[in-house]
C-alpha cells in the first residue's frame, strides 16, 4: 500500500533552471501543482509565480521552463 501512496505524492510538474555548473546544464525542482498553475516572467531575473496565491517560487537566472512529470 505504501507504493500507491508514493505514486500520488509525486509532483505533477518540474521547474527546470540553469545550473551553476555551466552552459547547457540544468537543475530541476519539484512543484506541487500543475504546470498551468504557474506564470513565468522573463527579465534580468526570471520569476516563476504560483497563480493561485501570488507566491514567487523562483527568482533567478533564466531561461526557465515548467514541464509536466511523465507518468
Amino acid at each position: 500500500m505504501t507504493d500507491s501512496l508514493d505514486l500520488f505524492a509525486r509532483s505533477p510538474a518540474l521547474l527546470r533552471m540553469p545550473s551553476w555548473l555551466g552552459a547547457g546544464v540544468t537543475e530541476t525542482h519539484e512543484l506541487p501543482f500543475e504546470p498551468g498553475d504557474y506564470k513565468i516572467t522573463p527579465g534580468d531575473r526570471w520569476t516563476v509565480t504560483l497563480l493561485k496565491t501570488g507566491e514567487t517560487v523562483y527568482s533567478g537566472l533564466g531561461p526557465v521552463e515548467i514541464v509536466r512529470v511523465k507518468a
